[in-house]
């Protein structure tokens, strides 16, 4: 298969979609690999280091020419001239992207296969954890950064100072990008609540990362409650495919404390705080209601070389099927089916057909 990797353009997105040593993977298998120029710069990977895997380095046009393109995010609108009849592969979020990239997707009858809701046996999101493993971890500490006076914040130092805990982290979820801002938070000491819609899991949840985490019920009314006094609130919530519920209200955000911080982790899907809308990491943060909202919907951009080792690891398995035995082949089994979201000028992933209000454009079988 005629492969192209492209270099990201969304704002201060410095990830690359392969390494060198995917890349030559991929030239193992026969495949034939265009990486435009500079693609991998900003990750620590070098033009020269790519031609030694076997790759051409070439212009966008020519790397956006090609049977399957890899990519991180999804496209954005200077990029919609480059979509036509082939497979991108990319986190594409479409329950949350804008109509046109989708009209455009569709029009186009491209072939849009997204990590995000790419499951496997175990129905587990292999693609989506390392990328919330970063985001969890960069959440508790952006968030304690703007909790700093010199950027407005209320003046609070989540952490121990002199053997006293200081500091209220409330995390909504309990996923992977929750449990890593909540180890961060625990590690430093703070005060630590836990939302989750699985109470049962109350337990577990306390063995696997601390004692001292509070867990509680995320109803309208516990959340409510326990956001209040918070310092710092993340928003780590995910709903499969779909576009993320709004589990805190305006009048919520109303109710809590000047200079308080919420992290909206969950903005690529449409975010969990109702007065959330994305950021760039150019211009990250905006003040409603006298809350400080941290909402850049592609934070580990900002730790490019570690997000894009550790995205690559678990991308290329998946890559090397598509490319080694081909869409219809790839799509047989049902977790990797899910994650062909556009194909044939159909939407054909169901949660984002309902999402986006498009249940008219889904079609089930998109094989021929």
């Amino acid at each position: 298969m005629y492969i192209g990797i492209v270099k990201e353009i969304k704002d201060n997105e410095n990830r690359v979609a392969v390494t060198p040593d995917g890349v030559k993977m991929l030239i193992e298998h026969r495949h034939h690999v265009m990486v435009e120029k500079n693609a991998g710069t900003s990750s620590g990977f070098t033009d020269h280091q790519y031609q030694l895997s076997g790759a051409v380095i070439a212009d966008t046009d020519c790397c956006w020419d090609n049977e399957l393109v890899l990519k991180v995010k999804e496209p954005i609108q200077s990029e919609y001239k480059y979509l036509r009849q082939q497979i991108i592969f990319a986190y594409l979020h479409l329950a949350a992207a804008p109509v046109k990239l989708i009209e455009t997707l569709l029009l186009n009858k491209t072939t849009a296969i997204a990590y995000e809701t790419l499951e496997d046996k175990n129905a587990y999101l292999p693609l989506l954890a390392p990328m919330s493993a970063i985001a969890g971890n960069m959440a508790t500490l952006v968030g304690c950064y703007y909790l700093a006076g010199f950027n407005g914040g209320k003046g609070v130092q989540p952490g121990i100072v002199l053997n006293e805990k200081s500091g209220q982290i409330v995390i909504i979820g309990d996923g992977i990008v929750a449990q890593h801002a909540a180890r961060v938070a625990l590690g430093m000491g703070s005060f630590v609540s836990m939302a989750t819609r699985r109470i049962e899991r109350k337990e577990k949840l306390r063995q696997l990362l601390s004692p001292d985490l509070n867990v509680f019920n995320s109803s309208s009314q516990e959340i409510s409650q326990h956001i209040k006094n918070a310092d710092v609130v993340i928003g780590a919530a995910l709903n499969r495919g779909a576009r993320t519920p709004h589990l805190i209200s305006e009048n919520m955000i109303k109710e809590m404390q000047s200079g308080s911080v919420v992290v909206d982790v969950s903005i690529d899907q449409g975010g969990c705080f109702e007065t959330s809308h994305p950021t760039t990491h150019s211009n990250p943060v905006f003040v409603k209601h006298d809350i400080i909202h941290y909402c850049v919907s592609n934070m580990p951009g900002a730790f490019p070389k570690t997000s894009t080792i550790a995205l690559s690891k678990v991308t290329l398995p998946y890559i090397l099927k598509l490319a080694d035995k081909g869409l219809a082949e790839f799509a047989k089994e049902k977790g990797q089916s899910l994650a062909v979201n556009c194909c044939n000028g159909f939407l054909s992933n169901r949660a984002v057909a309902l999402s986006v209000d498009m249940l008219d454009k889904f079609r089930s079988d998109y094989s021929n």
